[in-house]
């Protein structure tokens, strides 16, 4: 049986994952790209670089972001979140950089990366959640 998830077990589940894959859709064209992310309980944080995505989102900021879980024995929950694409700078980048640090682990983020005048762009952005729906299956 399906059941829905509540509210704090949205959060709880996008807490937990790393791996989204988010929607978007421009000038009649669909893509859905992973991403690893950050959930503050409101949005998710993001470093990428300029491409297809952030063009996509940049003209058309409303997205959603999908994130799921598999587990032996056919047991599984999913979460989308509708929400809007909101590019960060300073104190916002310092953010998302902080949160996925904190999250992920590891090295920082850094926008000098990469070297060379050739190098990607890169960006900082988050996607604010204006709903989030989730459902499980538990067997």
């Amino acid at each position: 049986m399906i059941e829905e998830l509540t509210t704090d077990e949205i959060d709880s589940f996008l807490r937990e994952q790393k791996v989204a894959r988010i929607g978007c859709h421009a000038a009649g064209e669909t893509y859905v790209v992973p991403v690893i992310y950050a959930w503050d309980g409101e949005g998710a944080y993001v470093f990428s670089i300029e491409g297809r995505k952030i063009r996509m989102m940049r003209e058309n900021p409303r997205v959603c972001l999908e994130v799921d879980e598999y587990l032996p024995g056919g047991s599984w929950r999913s979460v989308i979140v509708d929400g809007v694409y909101e590019e960060l700078d300073g104190e916002g980048a310092e953010r998302a950089r902080e949160l996925l640090v904190e999250r992920l682990g590891g090295r920082r983020p850094s926008a000098a990366e990469g070297g060379g005048s050739e190098a990607p762009t890169p960006v900082a952005f988050r996607i604010r959640s204006v709903e989030a729906t989730g459902r499980r299956v538990s067997r």
